[in-house]
């Protein structure tokens, strides 16, 4: 049941990342939006390195779902969400503190229930000397706005009334990778009308070591393999079999950083290339998705 003092809700899955918590929570709590029109749930999706604590707040609650993958992990969430409004975010993500404020002044302006809103994410450099991957993930960012033209949205800033998500169908609990732009796309059929805001911004610390950079590169090719079927499968196939000369191109070609991290981030692509087409051969011989 909605609280009508409430108006939003952030939704936050949990997956052996409940270090990085107490800092997105320093976050929420200096959020310039009253506290009381908020509340906070973490929803640990079983965790086996790290346990989920008793209690963090007043308007923190910590649920658990044992069904593996953030969407599952979402959609329970979303079911105990008293808000009229879902806001999620990811565990690693840190939210300027305008950040539900300015979805607050863009939710004002619209009548319609429709609305998805896909704020920025802004990948941030973590250290003076990086590394090579820690450079390749803030080179290649994550572009809120180009998935916004693409229609999609990546679920590290995404809003959208509770109420047309239950009407859409939630997320796609199937799948560990690319539940986002399933759930985009089928509000979009449905007359969503989705909209990206630069003005809500949550910051996002780049992956510093090679592990990091496979583990996300191999549960996103999981997550489309797992959900394509017949034609779309073989399109899936030969897409990872080219070469990503569309990434090289928008590495060597971005004038906002120096030659020389734009050449170690296309070199860092190139080796993501080949683990992305070893992937699919061990997924084809029924290997199982990766879900972290």
């Amino acid at each position: 049941m909605e609280n009508p003092y409430l108006k939003f809700s952030v939704i936050v899955p949990v997956f052996n990342q409940w270090r990085l918590v107490s800092k997105l929570l320093t976050c929420l709590s200096r959020q310039t939006l009253a506290r009381e029109v908020y509340e906070i749930i973490l929803v640990d999706n079983g965790s086996d390195l790290e346990r989920a604590p008793e209690c963090f707040g007043l308007n923190v609650r910590i649920l658990h779902c044992q069904k593996p993958g953030s969407y599952a992990a979402r959609n329970m969430g979303v079911r105990a969400a008293h808000a009229e409004w879902l806001v999620f975010t990811d565990a690693d993500c840190l939210p300027n503190p305008d950040w539900l404020e300015r979805i607050a002044d863009r939710i004002k302006s619209v009548s319609q229930s429709n609305l998805v809103l896909a704020g920025r994410v802004t990948v941030t450099q973590a250290s003076k000397n990086p590394c090579a991957y820690e450079i390749y993930d803030f080179v290649k960012g994550i572009r809120q706005d180009r998935y916004v033209s693409r229609g999609y949205a990546a679920t590290a800033n995404l809003c959208v009334a509770k109420s047309f998500a239950e009407q859409i169908g939630l997320f796609n609990a199937e799948v560990f990778s690319g539940g986002d732009v399933d759930f985009c796309r089928r509000a979009l059929k449905s007359g969503a009308n989705l909209v990206y805001l630069a003005s809500a911004n949550v910051n996002h610390p780049p992956r510093t070591s090679w592990r990091e950079l496979a583990i996300k590169a191999r549960r996103i090719k999981g997550g489309q393999y797992a959900k394509a079927r017949g034609l779309a499968r073989f399109m899936i196939v030969f897409r990872t079999l080219l070469p990503p000369v569309n990434a090289f191109k928008d590495f060597l070609y971005s004038g906002q950083y120096s030659f020389k991290f734009r050449v170690l981030a296309a070199m860092v692509q190139v080796r993501l290339w080949f683990l992305e087409v070893c992937e699919l051969f061990r997924l084809a011989v029924n290997g199982q998705a990766e879900r972290r």
